[in-house]
C-alpha cells in the first residue's frame, strides 16, 4: 500500500468524525421549575373502599376504548386499593397478591390501551371483594 493511499484511508475514516461535532447554543438556556404533586388516600374500611374501587374498575373498559380520563381513574382505583391494603391483608391477608395482581392487570390494560383486560380484571376484583366483604 503506497503513502497516497493510507492517506486517502485516514482521510476517510476522519470525515464521519469530522461531521460529529456539538455545538451548544448558550442562548436557549432553560429553567425547570419541581412541581409537588400529592395524592391523599381515601379513608375508611374495606367494606367502605372496595364498593368504590369496583365502581371505579367498572367503567374502565370504556374509558381505555373512547380514552376518557382512564389514566385519572387509574390513580383512583390505586388509591383506594392503597388505602384499603391493610385491612384486607389483616382479615384476609392470602388475597393480597391476587389483588395486587389484577390492579396491575387495570395498569397494564391502560398502558397498553387493552379495554378486553380491564374487564377481565373487573371481573375478578368482584369474585375478590366478595370473598373479602362475605
Amino acid at each position: 500500500m503506497s503513502a497516497r493511499h493510507h492517506l486517502l484511508v485516514l482521510v476517510a475514516c476522519g470525515l464521519p468524525l469530522a461531521a460529529c461535532a456539538t455545538t451548544i447554543d448558550t442562548s436557549l438556556e432553560t429553567t425547570t421549575t419541581a412541581v409537588a404533586i400529592t395524592t391523599t388516600l381515601p379513608v375508611g374500611t374495606a367494606a367502605e373502599l372496595l364498593p368504590r374501587l369496583l365502581d371505579e374498575a367498572s367503567d374502565m373498559s370504556r374509558r381505555i376504548r373512547e380514552s376518557d380520563e382512564d389514566r385519572p381513574a387509574l390513580e383512583r382505583i390505586q388509591a383506594l386499593w392503597a388505602a384499603s391494603r391493610a385491612d384486607v391483608g389483616s382479615d384476609t391477608p392470602e388475597l393480597l397478591g391476587s389483588f395486587d395482581g389484577q390492579l396491575a392487570m387495570i395498569e397494564r390494560a391502560v398502558q397498553f390501551n387493552r379495554p378486553a383486560d380491564a374487564d377481565k380484571a373487573y371481573r375478578n376484583l368482584v369474585a375478590l371483594v366478595d370473598t373479602v366483604l362475605a
